[in-house]
């Protein structure tokens, strides 16, 4: 009978492909190379992961920076009541998350995975998309906690998630954060009167 995987081995093993894959991108991604660099085997790494697609899902899934994982801490602390400018506030203080050197160097990583899931869905597809998906499941659960009826609660979620998604591509583009910033703050500014419920 085979012997089981390693948790910490595997763990060890992931650490290492999502910093690889931050330095060398995943369009071009090959095991053997990957292999080498990490001081194992394809076949050690296919052992661990069954598939190239699904290590790459699995190293993104436990990058602790991800501003997702923060976000639940987040709400999970928060005793106070939910309203209009507690939810700017929680926001300012996420988008204050995409200024992290560490973050702001995994990122276009994670663009690179989105985009390659639009051109094959076969390989990453359900990466970038689950990860849309859990961001606009936890805001519309605020926006219900506040008090907007569910449709209306998912609508909001869709609009802030994809107008944040949206600023944090362009910089990644031009390289202006700033300006970036700067618009973020307007779209505060034009969306939070729309979180009071009626």
């Amino acid at each position: 009978m085979p012997r089981p995987p390693d948790p910490a081995k595997r763990r060890a093993l992931l650490d290492q492909v999502r910093e690889y894959m931050i330095r060398n991108g995943v369009a071009d991604l090959s095991l053997r190379p990957l292999a080498r660099a990490l001081g194992t085997s394809d076949r050690m790494l296919l052992y661990y992961f069954g598939t190239k697609e699904r290590m790459v899902a699995q190293a993104l899934a436990l990058d602790e920076r991800r501003p997702l994982l923060r976000t639940r801490s987040l709400l999970g602390a928060v005793d106070a009541p939910r309203d209009p400018a507690w939810l700017r506030g929680f926001m300012e203080e996420l988008w204050q998350r995409f200024g992290d050197p560490d973050l702001r160097a995994a990122l276009p990583l994670y663009l690179e995975v989105m985009i390659t899931g639009l051109l094959r869905p076969d390989r990453y597809g359900p990466v970038m998309r689950d990860a849309l998906a859990e961001w606009k499941a936890l805001l519309a659960s605020v926006f219900r906690g506040m008090g907007l009826p569910e449709a209306r609660a998912r609508t909001e979620a869709v609009l802030l998630v994809d107008a944040c998604f949206g600023l944090v591509v362009g910089p990644l583009v031009d390289g202006d954060w700033d300006e970036a910033d700067a618009a973020f703050r307007v779209l505060l500014d034009r969306l939070e009167p729309g979180w009071r419920a009626t």
